[in-house]
């Protein structure tokens, strides 16, 4: 689905997360953060390799099962059988093939498909700062991590480089259209730069230092999505960013995996390198001389690639100068409050969204919420749908006919919505099934099993691989309408998460990143011209406002 796509990368799949800042506020220093983030992540990678990396598990009854004794119990267990023995105690363990391409991983633009690379011998970090390319080992060769003052010394020595920025920026081809990128790749690498492209390619991962602090959190998403195209390659795996003021974030590639990995990469590199940090601000970095440790890239670029990159460029600026993003953070409760109605927290915010639409524009839209399927093996995501007949009536009730309910009727609207989606995420995130041959002639439901979006694009997959005619379904207007995702949301909570965000799917559509927390609810929208961001923000924070009133028995205000 990711690979056979054609459209740049950069807004149409890479997301961002952006750490907290570190609660000791003298280390939110720029060369101090980035040491200890950099060091966090070298020992999450050894953690991982070395096979010591304790399991991600789906705990449905923690107090049983996420115990230390349980724990020291299960590892007596064989491992063929040890599943078992978690699931006596409702303790799902969770796929995790996705992690081994956290690092030395790259997605190479390739004709029609591209494809994913991972050199997991490399030893060297990629550093890009001001469109520059550096690369220096942070593993020895006996696979042992660099002293962290070393490394220290060898970021402070990046930072002093004084050379002015690049007059042909490489990482804007990064931006480009695949087949566009493949094609202008593969000049590079004829014109004498394949040796280079790999030190990029197979680094354990990029990191990004910015010249510049971030004024807010509008800006903070602006940089942490897109950037201004210079400092970035979006095809790493991840590009961990630092700004000059210490604000960091992961931006990922979305081919590899998804954010239930990338979210456990990322709170355990927060808490190592704020509880463990491998250096302190007073800290001297190491005497020894980065002119000769850290190798500065250099690409040979012909006329045909210089005119590439600035087609890029022309390209990249135009597109984000259409992209609007704000946020807000409602105050008036969260997670506690919600679950004290017996309402699933999600399902309120899902519901603002419909009500916040309908508010804006008149009308329910299909609309996509991600769930992950790690509890399966090699499980990605499945769509949660939440637009429903149940939420379409409880927006209406609220936006156009308030006064006509009382509180308790639209408290009934709301536990019945919440009641459904809690139906469906269960669904989604259990959605096994078998399909062949016989599925995709028949297209009959019963073959679908419970989420069934992936297993139709699968099935579409393999029977336009097989060259079968496709069956009607997939070309009536209805299956298209529901494709065409005007609310692409997404929902990842951790104490470690300040904000996330990424780019509307569709041109006339939002992408809606948002948080449940336990007594507020953060959401982080973004927009094309056409839609209004701010707006659609504010229609969210009013039906917030309206169900929270509805839920304390208020009456609702039109």
């Amino acid at each position: 689905m990711y690979l056979t796509a054609r459209d740049p990368i950069v807004l149409n799949f890479n997301p961002f997360m952006s750490f907290n800042p570190d609660p000791k506020s003298e280390y939110n220093d720029q060369l101090t953060r980035a040491t200890n983030m950099t060091v966090s992540a070298v020992r999450f990678l050894k953690t991982l390799r070395a096979d010591l990396l304790e399991p991600e598990v789906f705990h449905l009854n923690p107090a049983k099962s996420d115990t230390d004794t349980f724990k020291r119990l299960i590892r007596f267990v064989p491992s063929s059988l040890s599943w078992y023995g978690a699931y006596l105690v409702n303790a799902y363990p969770l796929d995790m093939s996705q992690y081994f391409r956290l690092f030395n991983s790259t997605r190479l633009p390739k004709p029609s498909r591209d494809e994913l690379f991972t050199d997991d011998k490399a030893r060297h970090l990629l550093v890009l700062r001001k469109g520059h390319f550096y690369v220096f080992d942070v593993l020895d060769q006996d696979g042992n991590i660099v002293s962290a003052s070393e490394i220290q010394a060898h970021l402070k020595y990046i930072l002093s480089d004084s050379s002015l920025a690049p007059e042909f920026p490489l990482s804007y081809l990064t931006s480009e259209n695949r087949d566009i990128w493949a094609e202008l790749r593969q000049k590079l690498v004829s014109g004498g730069n394949e040796e280079t492209l790999r030190k990029v390619d197979s680094a354990v991962f990029c990191l990004c230092l910015d010249d510049f602090p971030i004024k807010d959190l509008v800006h903070l998403s602006h940089n942490m999505l897109h950037g201004d195209g210079t400092n970035r390659w979006f095809d790493k795996s991840f590009n961990l960013i630092i700004a000059k003021d210490g604000t960091a974030a992961i931006h990922f590639e979305h081919a590899w995996g998804d954010g239930v990995a990338v979210l456990r990469f990322f709170n355990e590199v927060f808490k190592d390198s704020t509880q463990a940090p491998a250096i302190t601000p007073r800290s001297q970095p190491a005497n020894t001389d980065s002119s000769v440790a850290v190798q500065k890239l250099n690409f040979k670029l012909n006329d045909a690639l210089k005119t590439g990159i600035s087609a890029a460029k022309e390209k990249f600026d135009a597109t984000m100068k259409t992209l609007t993003i704000d946020y807000i953070q409602f105050q008036r409760g969260g997670k506690e409050f919600l679950k004290k109605q017996k309402l699933s927290p999600d399902s309120v915010a899902q519901l603002a969204f419909q009500m916040a639409l309908l508010q804006q524009y008149g009308q329910t839209v299909a609309t996509y919420e991600s769930c992950s399927t790690a509890a399966f093996k090699h499980g990605r995501t499945e769509t949660i749908r939440p637009a429903s007949i149940f939420t379409k009536r409880c927006s209406e009730a609220f936006v156009r006919e308030p006064s006509k309910h009382s509180a308790g009727e639209l408290q009934h609207m709301i536990a019945k919505c919440s009641t459904h989606h809690n139906q469906l995420t269960k669904e989604a995130a259990m959605g096994e099934t078998g399909f062949g041959e016989h599925a995709l002639r028949s297209c009959c439901p019963r073959h679908w099993g419970q989420g069934f979006d992936r297993h139709l694009f699968a099935l579409r997959y393999l029977g336009a691989a097989k060259g079968i005619d496709l069956p009607e379904l997939y070309l009536d207007p209805a299956y298209r309408q529901i494709n065409h995702n005007i609310l692409s949301t997404s929902t990842l909570s951790s104490p470690a998460v300040n904000i996330g965000g990424f780019a509307p799917v569709v041109p006339d559509g939002f992408g809606i990143a948002y948080a449940v927390h336990d007594n507020w609810i953060g959401c982080n929208v973004s927009a094309y011209q056409g839609r209004n961001a701010h707006e659609f923000l504010q229609c969210v924070e009013k039906a917030l406002e309206g169900m929270f009133d509805a839920l304390e028995g208020k009456a609702i205000k039109s």
